[in-house]
């Protein structure tokens, strides 16, 4: 376990954040259909918008905001999305592969989100209440639960906000 630790160490090291493109989409939904099994599997539901967006949607996404990737060897290995509405940045699908999570690249996505955004007042996310370790990401990184609001019976959405400094 240690020497993978050092080997996957490098990855965050070497990791740089840059502005996605039309051409990054299909690898960047081939990633979010990766990283977001684990929360379908959560909540017992293959239909979360991240696994049934289209190809068309995200394409859209990329060219209607902002969409930042972290690329190691030639691969997506992170990315997440970034809108303003308002004085409020509105941030989603932070990503990490799962082979590379717990490294700091999440981290390191929502800081390059952040610095996209850096005229916002606030920036503001969700994830859902049984997503314990996005909630622990979060608040590490100063945001603070603002509202929930119930999906269904077995989803509850958790919207946090933190002030720009």
């Amino acid at each position: 376990m240690e020497l993978e630790r050092e080997a996957l160490k490098p990855v965050f090291q070497l990791a740089a954040v840059h502005l996605a493109t039309v051409q990054d989409s299909e690898e960047i939904l081939a990633l979010q259909r990766l990283c977001f099994q684990t929360e379908a599997a959560l909540y017992n539901d293959n239909n979360i918008p991240p696994l049934t967006q289209t190809f068309a949607e995200l394409r859209q996404e990329v060219v209607s905001s902002r969409v930042l990737k972290v690329v190691h060897e030639n691969k997506i290995i992170g990315s997440v999305r970034g809108k303003v509405a308002g004085d409020t940045c509105r941030i989603g699908r932070l990503m990490v592969h799962p082979k590379q999570q717990g490294h700091g690249l999440g981290t390191l996505l929502m800081s390059g989100i952040e610095a996209e955004f850096r005229n916002a007042k606030r920036f503001e996310i969700f994830t859902g209440s049984r997503s314990l370790a996005n909630l622990r990401l979060y608040g590490h990184l100063g945001y603070r639960e603002v509202r929930r609001v119930p999906v269904s019976a077995d989803l509850e959405l958790v919207f946090l906000q933190k002030n720009a400094e």
